[in-house]
């Protein structure tokens, strides 16, 4: 170890120390929070297809009006747009894209409260899938988000595409009317969604659970295959209905869509909590 190390670490244990006790200080003082509710969420792991990590986790988020929107690919489409270190994830011999805008909130470091202004923000992600060292998880073609300040923080820290885009959501009736715009690209979404049924979880086996019942995003860093752990409870689905005007965010990714409806899906909420990237052993 080098001169300093050891001090170095105890300096490192001492502030994880007290991540821990503010976060449960956040969690005793404001129980009814999403703050509380994104940490209590670790509480229920059972569903998980692999334990939490050891460490600990980096951020807290509560997802808000989430529309899953998802339509099947050639294998090959996604392939040319996905790196080469990473499978491709198929369902019966096809691929899947989604589109799924929502909103942020209560977004947070750990120990913290969430910021005024800076822990809301609209967001929506393109994603396909990729499973590596048996771990289901999700690759983001494309994240735009109309925080510049989350943007910046998520390109740096996670190497994620993210893009600053002008971003509305609106509520009415039972409806969300969302619209986005690329800050400088050609990315753009105006889409109007609802739940139109009873709240349900899926089954292991089925197409649901294969697109949606991840715990884990990849990144490609120079080459290299990086995981960021999440977990959240069992996603609570309703069937939706929705109104695309205009969707051209998967083909900014690369990617034509096929001139049939999208598999639908709607979440009210859902509280989760993210790790810190690490590199995936290279010989998994």
């Amino acid at each position: 170890m080098r001169p300093g190390g050891t001090r170095y670490c105890q300096i490192i244990a001492g502030l994880g120390t007290c991540a821990d006790t503010a976060e449960r200080a956040v969690v005793r003082l404001a129980p009814g929070g999403e703050a509380a509710a994104q940490s209590r969420g670790l509480d229920q792991r059972a569903h998980r297809p692999w334990p939490v990590p050891d460490r600990r986790w980096l951020q807290g988020q509560t997802w808000r009006d989430l529309l899953f929107a998802h339509w099947p690919v050639p294998s090959e489409v996604v392939r040319s747009v996905v790196p080469p270190t990473l499978p491709i994830d198929t369902w019966e011999g096809e691929a899947w894209i989604a589109v799924a805008p929502f909103e942020v909130t209560g977004l947070r470091l750990r120990g913290t409260w969430p910021p005024p202004v800076l822990s809301r923000f609209t967001e929506a992600n393109v994603r396909t899938y990729t499973t590596v060292d048996g771990r289901p998880g999700v690759y983001f073609l494309s994240l735009d988000a109309a925080s510049a300040v989350a943007v910046a923080a998520a390109r740096a820290s996670y190497r994620l595409p993210y893009f600053r885009a002008r971003m509305a959501i609106e509520r009415s009736g039972g409806e969300i009317g969302y619209r986005s715009m690329r800050v400088g690209g050609r990315a753009s979404l105006r889409v109007r969604y609802r739940p139109t049924g009873a709240v349900f979880q899926t089954r292991p086996g089925t197409l649901e659970h294969f697109l949606i019942e991840r715990y884990c995003l990849y990144t490609v860093d120079g080459g290299r295959v990086r995981r960021a752990d999440i977990h959240h409870q069992p996603w609570d689905l309703q069937p939706a209905h929705a109104q695309f005007v205009e969707n051209t965010m998967t083909v900014a990714a690369g990617v034509s869509l096929p001139a049939r409806e999208p598999l639908l899906h709607y979440a009210e909420r859902q509280d989760v909590v993210i790790w810190a990237p690490t590199p995936v052993p290279a010989d998994t």
